[in-house]
């Protein structure tokens, strides 16, 4: 839903990537550095009660998060590796957050606000994983009206605005987002369910998920 802004982001932060470019740095390095950060400053703040700095913390990472791949065009090193672990470690930065948040309203005895807060950490991998599944199998997946920016984005407004002393707001953002999630996952499988219907049965070893047979593993690259 708010890919329409990437654009408009992505030409703010180009200027920073063509500096970047100029130096040793690379877009896997930044990766890393982003997650590395994004997960220490969720899990130490957030479970301690600082929720304002916490979002403040996460946010810049997240914006950081962003300069990986416009570095990557720049300099030219675009790939699938540099594709793989950005996605993979981004699961590791969403599951920091909740898991910081969670912490926190354990401690401060919300618990029944702490299922919700574990619920929107599943959903928010199942809707991933339905995505990464549907492409593994060939099918385009980007549907969804709670991608991860606006699931990012609602839990940190949430957070950072509880952290200022707005009451109810992590309430009411938690379980829009629980809604939200949930929408989103049924989205993704009734859009490879239609998608699927269209493939006859038999065309791909890929359909239930299985190994390739050995013709297939044969012709298949290196």
């Amino acid at each position: 839903m708010l890919n329409v802004l990437r654009p408009a982001l992505s030409r703010l932060l180009t200027p920073v990537a063509d500096v970047l470019a100029r130096t040793p740095v690379t877009p896997n390095a930044l990766t890393i550095i982003g997650t590395v950060g994004m997960t220490a400053g969720a899990l130490w703040l957030f479970p301690t009660g600082h929720l304002f700095a916490g979002t403040l913390v996460c946010t810049g990472f997240v914006l950081g998060d962003m300069l990986d791949g416009l570095l990557a065009r720049v300099k030219g090193t675009t790939g699938a590796w540099g594709a793989f672990l950005d996605s993979t470690l981004d699961r590791i930065s969403d599951a920091a957050v909740f898991a910081g948040l969670t912490i926190w309203l354990v401690r401060t005895g919300q618990d029944a606000l702490a299922w919700v807060a574990l619920f929107c950490l599943v959903m928010g991998g199942m809707v991933s994983y339905a995505k990464a599944r549907a492409e593994g199998l060939g099918i385009a997946c980007n549907v969804g009206i709670a991608e991860r920016t606006e699931r990012l984005l609602i839990t940190l407004v949430a957070a950072g605005l509880t952290g200022l002393g707005v009451p109810y707001v992590l309430t009411i953002g938690f379980w829009a987002l629980a809604v939200l999630s949930l929408v989103t996952f049924g989205q993704r499988v009734d859009a490879v369910r239609r998608a699927a219907s269209q493939v006859p049965a038999g065309d791909s070893w890929r359909d239930h998920g299985g190994e390739p047979p050995d013709d297939a593993r044969a012709g298949a690259p290196s």
